[in-house]
């Protein structure tokens, strides 16, 4: 995507320099504000909205599908629905599996050498209470 290379460099964003990068005017933005739950920019105390980089770069994603691709409003959700559900859930395959199983084995081993410290002094684990 060349528009996300072109975003300045810079934490927030105000609404109009948003529409232009965007390519909309601002009260598209206030609108897809309202059908689209993943953009919630940020309000000053004056109530002027202040946009996130990924707040932008989110809009821009929505514009290029209901402008690029053709989209419905209600297909453009899903698709974002589905594409935030892809890249919070990878896909476990047999390689995770066994990494997960090493993992868990060394952090075992930690527990069992961290309860053999010398001195017969234990710290208590996470949430472990002090018998009395």
């Amino acid at each position: 995507m060349a528009a996300l290379e072109q975003l300045p460099d810079k934490l927030y964003f105000k609404i109009g320099e948003v529409a232009k990068l965007v390519g909309v005017k601002p009260y598209v933005l206030r609108y897809w504000e309202t059908e689209f739950s993943v953009v919630r920019p940020g309000k000053t105390r004056s109530r002027h909205r202040l946009y996130r980089r990924r707040d932008v770069e989110t809009l821009l994603e929505i514009r290029r599908l209901l402008y690029g691709e053709r989209y419905t409003i209600e297909g453009a959700k899903r698709r974002l629905r589905e594409l935030a559900r892809a890249s919070a859930h990878p896909v476990v395959s047999a390689d995770a599996d066994d990494l997960r199983a090493r993992v868990r084995s060394e952090l075992l081993e930690l527990c069992r050498l961290l309860e053999e410290e010398p001195g017969g002094s234990r710290q208590l684990a996470f949430g472990e209470r002090r018998s009395r």
